[in-house]
Formats: structure tokens, sequence, C-alpha cells
């Protein structure tokens, strides 16, 4: 039963056992000031206090990591099959743990955020005067609210505006782990109450949490939402705060004038060593989320995983984190996730073959999958298109093919069951970008909860999204280069940071089981400890060693350094100096997918006409490296074109 008039849901109701009403924005009403704001205005308190104490840490870095840590939690939640709720003591504890402070303070820094809401609220006197009446009249009153806070918390905060004894009980998200939303904090309301559903009346601003699912319970509710400008003010002064922020990073950047090194282990340490070190504090927020929630297993890919687990085993040791989550190097790489989703006939393998595969024949695309050359028929060495070529596999001509890619698959299957064990939840960390890896590897095996946290995530191509809700860019969750977000330019040259992680192995494409009955592939060992990923790679190397220098308590250190890494590698990547380019630039890739083709990261046009090295820019994988080097005297003037092409093409993608 739903009303628009409460008097007359009273009516209808009949004899009232209890009634609940939302808190914020319905007993509780919130002013113009945005989420984004509330937490900067907390942080700003947080940081005097810690000032005080001898702890210098900006207000700007405490909402950052603040922002994150919920960002994460908030994720985990959604991928968690059982409701529940992110609680801010949680959240807090996290946040702490990150910059290196001490657990005592989250006590303190909660009273703090109750004190911010205490200044962002105004009493809903109008539903509080029916309340009082109705509560007068017998009628128990409860408050119920999906919120980080715990019960304690909103009970300060109702009885600041409306006095005590006014609510009887208070029913939290955050204590009942049960939210509005999915309908069970209701039913926990109706238990405990020693009530029928049909005999509570509920009053809230929300039309799911507060009107759909209550009234789809049986429970009669009455709708009282805020006007839409509300909502139009907040958005406003969340997009002041954010660009106050902004202008205040700018500035602290601005005064770090020190030069880059000029060589690479040196740009490793001083660049990338802040950088790796913020994206492995942000896979242990996801791991620390993961292992409160489910039993879970965080899987490192070969062959950029490896380099990725090498720094956060050691971000781990030197700050002192903890996290329970099991880790493993896998043997994996897209061309045997394919083979598990080609197996399973899935049309993510088929979407994926057509892409990497455009322009070869059906032949060719067998040896990649199978592991060598095969005597085949005509038909076979026809132009490939993948939906033609899945019925060749498993048709009569392919059953040779197909014999070695099931045998293949059958050892990796061994491996990757090895690894997962009895794990729930099973979470692969890699480099970036579409995440085909995932994608592949769900389809392979629709019976796991597979998921993939990565440095960045990226539909660049403007392919499907269907595996995104399970892959998380960490670092960055872009299509394209934004001027407003400065971690974004790694997008700009992706192949910057696959090779910073990745050791000089080959990529995995076949397995083998070994007189011992253990399955290895073709690249080799990749265990933790059997390999240094940092061999032979300057950049990893001197990453490496600015973590073994920070101190027990450098989390905070880090994240400042990281600020000012970011703009210096912006800066490296959009406009280098010819020691940058010498240290940045990376040898020639893999095309992978069971092939040996190599791409140059930057084609030499030497022997060129000014006019065709001006046009081939658009095929270099890195343009401003190319502009550096093949136009040393225009760079100063192309450049900067290209950076107001990239930039307008970033801020264009975010209307869309």
């Amino acid at each position: 039963m739903i009303q628009s008039n409460l008097a007359e849901l009273v009516d209808a109701v009949g004899r009232i056992e209890v009634i609940s009403t939302d808190v914020f924005d319905t007993l509780l009403l919130r002013t113009s000031r945005s989420e984004r704001s509330r937490i900067l205005k907390g942080e700003r308190l947080f940081s005097n206090l810690l000032a005080r104490r001898g702890l210098h840490i900006t207000p700007d870095l405490l909402a950052d990591t603040r922002l994150q840590v919920q960002r994460l939690a908030f994720r985990g939640l959604t991928l968690h099959k059982v409701p529940g709720e992110t609680r801010l003591d949680e959240i807090v504890g996290r946040q702490l743990s990150v910059l290196g402070l001490p657990q005592s303070l989250v006590a303190e820094r909660l009273r703090i955020e109750v004190e911010v809401e205490k200044t962002s609220l105004v009493a809903n006197k109008y539903l509080a005067d029916i309340l009082r009446a109705h509560r007068g009249a017998g009628a128990r009153i409860v408050a119920i609210s999906d919120t980080t806070l715990r019960s304690e918390s909103v009970r300060e905060l109702v009885q600041h505006f409306h006095g005590a004894e006014f609510i009887d009980r208070i029913y939290s998200s955050a204590d009942y782990s049960l939210t509005k939303r999915d309908g069970g904090l209701f039913l926990a309301v109706a238990q405990t109450e020693k009530v029928p559903l049909y005999r509570i009346v509920h009053i809230g601003d929300d039309w799911r949490a507060d009107v759909q699912v209550p009234s789809a319970k049986g429970v009669a509710v009455y709708h009282a939402p805020r006007p839409a400008y509300r909502r139009h003010l907040r958005l406003a002064n969340g997009a002041l705060t954010q660009v106050g922020r902004f202008a205040r990073r700018r500035a602290r950047v601005t005064k770090e004038t020190a030069p880059f090194a000029d060589n690479a282990t040196l740009l490793g340490r001083r660049v990338f060593g802040p950088i790796v070190t913020q994206f492995c504090l942000l896979i242990w927020l996801y791991a620390v989320e993961a292992e409160a929630a489910d039993k879970s297993v965080l899987l490192f890919c070969a062959r950029g995983g490896v380099g990725i687990r090498q720094a956060f085993e050691r971000v781990l040791e030197k700050l002192s984190l903890r996290v329970g989550v099991r880790r493993e190097n896998l043997l994996i790489s897209r061309l045997v996730a394919a083979r598990a989703a080609l197996l399973a006939r899935s049309n993510a393998a088929v979407e994926e073959l057509d892409r990497e595969f455009r322009g070869s024949v059906f032949a060719d695309v067998a040896k990649a999958l199978g592991g060598r050359r095969y005597e085949l028929s005509e038909n076979w060495h026809q132009p490939f298109d993948a939906g033609t070529f899945v019925a060749l596999l498993f048709g009569n001509s392919g059953t040779e093919v197909l014999a070695d890619i099931q045998q293949q698959h059958a050892l990796f299957v061994r491996h990757f069951n090895q690894l997962v064990g009895d794990s729930e939840r099973i979470i692969l960390c890699d480099t970036g970008l579409y995440g085909s890896t995932q994608r592949l590897l769900a389809s392979g095996f629709p019976d796991k909860r597979v998921e993939t946290i990565q440095f960045a995530r990226s539909n660049y191509k403007g392919h499907s999204e269907e595996h995104f809700p399970r892959v998380a860019g960490l670092v960055v969750e872009q299509n394209y280069y934004d001027p407003f977000n400065v971690s974004s330019c790694v997008l700009r040259y992706w192949h910057l940071i696959e090779s910073l992680f990745e050791p000089a192995v080959p990529s995995v494409h076949s397995f083998a089981e070994d007189g011992s009955g253990r399955v290895g592939a073709n690249c080799g060992d990749i265990t933790f400890g059997a390999i240094d990923p940092s061999a032979g790679n300057h950049l990893l190397t001197g990453a490496l060693e600015y973590i073994e220098a920070l101190p027990a308590d450098g989390g905070a250190m880090a994240l400042r350094d990281a600020e000012v890494a970011w703009h210096r590698l912006k800066r490296a990547i959009t406009r280098p100096t010819e020691a940058e380019l010498r240290c940045l630039e990376v040898g020639g890739r893999s095309v992978d997918f069971g092939r040996s083709d190599v791409l140059r990261i930057i084609r030499s046009g030497q022997k060129q006409t000014f006019a065709r090295k001006l046009m081939s820019l658009k095929a270099q994988l890195w343009r401003e490296g190319a502009i550096a080097r093949e136009f040393p005297v225009l760079k100063h003037a192309l450049l900067p074109m290209l950076d107001s092409v990239q930039s307008l093409r970033g801020l264009l993608g975010r209307q869309h």
C-alpha cells in the first residue's frame, strides 16, 4: 500500500503497531553540502588533530585515501553475493592502515564524522510532530537506515536534533549487515518488534529502498521525496569541492621542481616507486575486503602479474600490512584463456579470435591454438572468419587440432584447480587494459566466481563491456586520457606499464607434465621467488629500491610522493626530453596469442619523406615519443597540438 498523504495512510492501515522512518533526508534533512564536501571537512578537522600530535598529513591526502577505501569497499559489497553493508569504522580503520597511522585513532575520527553530520543536517520538525503524536497513541517509533554509521552514532544524531526519548529503537544496516534496498532490514524490524509486516508503516524518501521493496513485502509505505533541486545543489557543491581539490593539487605539484633523473633506475625509483606502491596499497585494500567476505585466492597472472606480485609482497613487508588471502602465480595468457572459452563455445572466444586474427587464414589460427603446424585441407587456407573457424574446428577436418587444444586445456585445468583449491572467490591480478583474460576465463569456467583487478581498465576500442562489473581498474578506469585525471596519462603509452611489470620470460602458450606429474609451461617456473622479474628491468629495479627504502609507517609518504610522481610521469609521456625518451622507450612488444610477431613502439621513419613521417604518427604506439624522436625541431609545436587534441577527446568522452 503506497500513499502520498500520511494521514490517509494511517486511516487506511487502521491499528498501527510500529511506524518506521528513514533517517537521512527524511527524519533528518540534508543541506546542500555534498558527501565529498562533508568528507573533506571531516578530514580537515582530523588533519588538525594529527598535527597537534606531530603527524602532518594534508586534508586532501586524507580525503583521497578515504574515498579510495570507500570505493573499493562498496565495490566489494556489490560483488559479494550475500547481502551486507560497509561499515564506517572498517573504512576508517583501513584508511589509517594505508597511511601508517595507529588504529587507536578510529574512535576519534568517527567522533569527527558525527560532528560534521550535525552541521550538515536539519531537523524535519513536521514529521517529528506527527511521529510524536502517534507515539503518544501507543505506536512504537523506530528509525531504519541504510548507512555506514552504527546505531549509536545514528541515535546521537537523532537525539541532537529531536531530543532524547523520541525514537524507541534504531535499526542500522551497518549493525545488522542487512539493508532496506534488499529488504532484509525490514524483516529484521518485524522479527525484533514482534509484529507482522502489514502492521508496520514506513516513511522514506528513496523510491526503491523506502517504497518498492517494503511495499512488496506487505509494509504500508509513505513516500516523502525531497525536491529534485536539492539533489542538483548537492551535485554542484560536490563539483566545486572537486575543483578546489584539483587546484590545490596543481599548486602543490608546481612547487616540486626537481628534474628527472637521466637514467632508468633513478627514474624508476623517483617516479615509478611511489606509483607502484600506490597500486600495491590498492591491491591490499581489495584483498582485505575480499578476505572479510569470502574464502578467496589472489592469482597473479603471467607475465605482468609476476612483477606486480614482487612489488606487492615487498610493500606488505615494509609497511607491516597483513592480509590472509592466499596468493599464487598463475600460468595464464589470453591464448590459454581463449582455449577454455572456445571449448565452452563462448561468444567471447569468437569475438576475441575475430579481433586477433583478422587478415590471417584458418590454418594460422589452428597453429596458434593447437601449438604446432598441421596438414589441413584446402578449407583451412581460406581467409579467417571466427564463426566459420568454430565450425571447422568442431567438424571432421578439425579433429587433430581440437584434440591438441583439449589436451592443452586439460593440463591448464589441472594447474588452475590446484591453485584455486576450495576458494569461493577467484581474484586475478594483472596489468590491464580491456580484461580479455578475465572475460575469456570466466566464459570457460562459468561455475567459478572469477574477477580481476588491474592497474587500469579501459574499453579503448569500444568492445563489449559485459565483463566490466567484475574487472576493476584500481588506478584508472577510463576509456581515454582525461586532462583532469593525471593518472590517465598511462592510456597514452600503455605499453610502458605492461613492460614495467613483465619479467623477461615468454608468454604462456603450451603446457607439459614433468616426470613427477607436475604441470609446467613453456615460460619456465614463475612461482614466487623462482625468478627475479626486475632482472634487466631498470625501471622496476628502481621502483623496488624505493619500496625498500620506505619506513614502516611510510604509506602516507608514498602517497604524497605519488601525487608528484604522476605529474612527472605525465610530463615525461606527453613531452619527453631526450633522456626521458631513452629511459622510457620500450623495446619490441610481442603480438602474443601464440605468434612470434613483434611490434615496434616507435617505428623509425628515417627513409620516409616529411609528409609520410607526419602521416605515420597515427600508427605509432607512443606518438609523443615518435614526435620527439622524428621531429626534434617541430616537437615544440606538435606536442602541444597533440596534447590539446587528446585532452579534447577525453573531455568529450566524459559526456558519453
